[in-house]
């Protein structure tokens, strides 16, 4: 059975439609399919994602085992945002770009914002994404064994827990609420596909949102019901084991894939003490493989300065850790 038909199976399988066709001209250099529902679940909008993976790979199928991938998750403050987009301030499209120049495949995801459902739905969203990709890598060209994970701001959060805290880890014990209807997701790809990724970019993450993180903006630093509470689906100090449950700090281990964290030293609105905190817990837990970049005179998502040679030196790290 070819890889196609075999990943078409599946899908079916899973409660999910076919992979969109493979079209050229969305990102340059890349074979593209666009408009991936990843998951469906009751009562939600069924969330998708894009893939690009750079035309000069191998046709699935062939002996090649198919190139890297890196899923990029969005930021907007858990509640605005599109896998589409990044930062205005950002030259357009030059992120995706540079990661199929670099000869990286590059999956861009959309989660369920917190207007629609408080945490985990968002975690919970984007790593059924990474076992989805997983899933249907043998189809597109790309390794499943060589996963990367990048995101700003909130979905730096979402791409540090996707690092740290895994893609098969329970949060079902958690009182977050009902985020999910009882019946539960209809269409997602199952735990066998579930796995380590091998190396993270976080681009001025939130990683701490217990009172020890707090604040977490210098910005707005005694705002309630702002967009970490809606997030958590209320304050933090209201909902603690959410609070500990969201915060990548928590899972701080001995064993964690590569990290790059990359945050201005001028944050107002993701404070640098977050990315501070995440790679203190990171080296005293052993961790071997993790590398802090202030960039100087940087606002959030890097105004006030290009923000190009940051983005350059993520996907530099991503591409020398899974092994382009």
């Amino acid at each position: 059975m070819s890889d196609v038909l075999a990943v078409s199976r599946l899908l079916a399988d899973a409660g999910l439609p076919p992979l969109p066709p493979a079209v050229s001209g969305v990102v340059a250099g890349a074979v593209s399919r666009s408009e991936a529902v990843y998951r469906v679940t009751p009562g939600f909008r069924p969330v998708a994602l894009d893939v690009h993976v750079p035309e000069a790979v191998s046709a699935p199928g062939d002996a090649g085992r198919g190139v890297p991938l890196v899923v990029w998750a969005h930021g907007g403050g858990w509640e605005q945002g599109d896998r589409r987009d990044t930062p205005g301030n950002w030259p357009h499209g030059w992120l995706f770009e540079a990661c199929v120049a670099a000869g990286l495949a590059v999956a861009t995801l959309d989660y369920r914002l917190s207007g629609e459902a408080a945490f985990p739905a968002a975690f919970d969203d984007v790593r059924a994404g990474v076992r989805y990709l997983r899933a249907v890598a043998p189809a597109l060209g790309v390794d499943g064994s060589r996963i990367a994970v990048m995101g700003e701001s909130a979905g730096g959060q979402l791409a540090a827990l996707l690092a740290l805290a895994g893609t098969g880890v329970d949060m079902d014990g958690l009182d977050v609420g009902a985020t999910d209807p009882a019946s539960g997701p209809v269409g997602e790809v199952g735990d066998a596909f579930a796995g380590p990724v091998q190396a993270a970019a976080l681009l001025y993450p939130p990683t701490d949102f217990t009172p020890a993180g707090a604040p977490i903006s210098s910005a707005f630093p005694e705002a309630e019901g702002g967009a970490d509470d809606r997030m958590l689906g209320g304050p933090a100090t209201e909902r603690p084991a959410v609070a500990i449950a969201a915060s990548p700090v928590t899972y701080a281990r001995r064993d964690a894939p590569p990290v790059l964290l990359l945050h201005g030293d001028e944050d107002s609105i993701v404070r640098l003490d977050q990315s501070v905190r995440l790679r203190d817990a990171l080296v005293a837990a052993g961790a071997r493989d993790v590398v802090l970049d202030v960039v100087p005179g940087a606002e959030h998502c890097f105004e006030g300065v290009d923000p190009v040679p940051p983005l350059e030196r993520a996907v530099a790290f991503l591409a020398a850790r899974i092994g382009v």
